[in-house]
This record gives C-alpha cells, structure tokens and sequence, in this order.
C-alpha cells in the first residue's frame, strides 16, 4: 500500500524533544508551516540506526534551511529513548540528536505508515498472533505542508538510508512545488 499523494496518516504519541517527553506529540504541529522528513528505522541501541541518526543531525542545518522538520519513529518506549539520546556516540548512543524521536508503543503508526515489520493475524484457535518481526522496517517519508505524502522509501532493516539522497528529494519536491519545474534523471539542486 503505497501513501504517495494521500494524507499523511495523523497521529498522538509520546515523544523525546530536548530530553523531555512530550505526550500528546503530532504531526499537524508543524504542516502548514514546515514540511517533515518522518524516518521509521527498527530499534535504538542497534548497531546501523546511530549511524542514520549522526547522519540525519550532521545535515540538520540542511533540512532547517529547507523549511522542513526531521522526526524519527520507532516502536520502542520514550523511556528507551531517553537513555538513548544520553549514551555517548562512542558507546553506540545517539547524544546530541536534537531532533524529536516518537514512542509508538502501540505499533499504530507504523502499521498506519505500512512499515511495521510483519502483521497480526490469527492461528487456528481464533487468538491473535504476529507473523513476522513487531519493530519497524527502514521507512521513509517526505510529508508537504499540506500533509500530503510526496515520497516514501522502506527497506529492510540492514540497510541504512543515504541522507544525501532524502536531501535530493525533498529539493526536487520543493523545485517542482515551489517553482512548477520538473526533475529529470540525475536533477540536483542549483
């Protein structure tokens, strides 16, 4: 199931900002102002999700200077997250990541996003089981102003996103958004 060209599935959940949790956290905080980089990506304290996470705040400035916010999304709880972001990068930690990371506990943001790693189904006797893994698959999701989905990536888990490559195409969204110009093979930004 693809979102592209849909509404961005809303959500409330639990969120690490400024190593505070912000309960009722959501994505409409900041549509009409800001577009948003939504990253799902498996569990913290992995080793290829720091990666992704030094990657993302690295280039941080280069998102902010686009008008668009970066938020990561995993199944783990705000409280992991919390340890997470104070573990030194040397010890595998994310410390230093400023940009806010959501709790989904619940599992309902990533089946909403189709990036949950496996599905609830039911055995024999009529009770629910899960086929497959419950953390998320690598997702990822450019959201416009309008809260509409412009681009979505999932991946298995292994592999990490380029973030280069997330740049390239919240620029040629923007291009053509922004200046009704399209974006040919190999198109980079001006």
């Amino acid at each position: 199931m693809s979102l592209i060209l849909k509404q961005a599935p809303h959500f409330s959940a639990p969120a690490v900002m400024d190593g505070k949790v912000e309960q009722n956290f959501s994505l409409e905080q900041y549509l009409d102002k800001n577009y948003v980089v939504l990253f799902f990506y498996p569990k913290d304290f992995s080793g290829v999700c720091p990666t992704e996470f030094w990657a993302f705040q690295e280039r941080l400035k280069d998102f902010q200077d686009r008008n668009a916010v970066v938020i990561g999304c995993s199944t783990d709880s705000d409280e992991c997250h919390k340890a997470w972001l104070r573990t030194p990068r040397k010890d595998n930690g994310i410390e230093g990541v400023t940009f806010p990371l959501v709790a989904d506990m619940s599992k309902t943001i990533a089946i909403n996003y189709g990036v949950l790693g496996g599905e609830y189904t039911y055995d024999d006797e009529g009770k629910t089981v899960f086929e497959g893994s419950p953390i998320c698959l690598r997702g990822t999701f450019i959201i416009d102003k309008k809260g509409v989905v412009m681009y979505e990536s999932k991946n298995f888990y292994t592999i990490a996103r380029d973030v280069e490559a997330v740049l390239r195409e919240l620029d040629a969204i923007q291009n053509f958004q922004i200046n009704g110009e399209l974006c040919l093979a190999n198109w980079k930004k001006a």
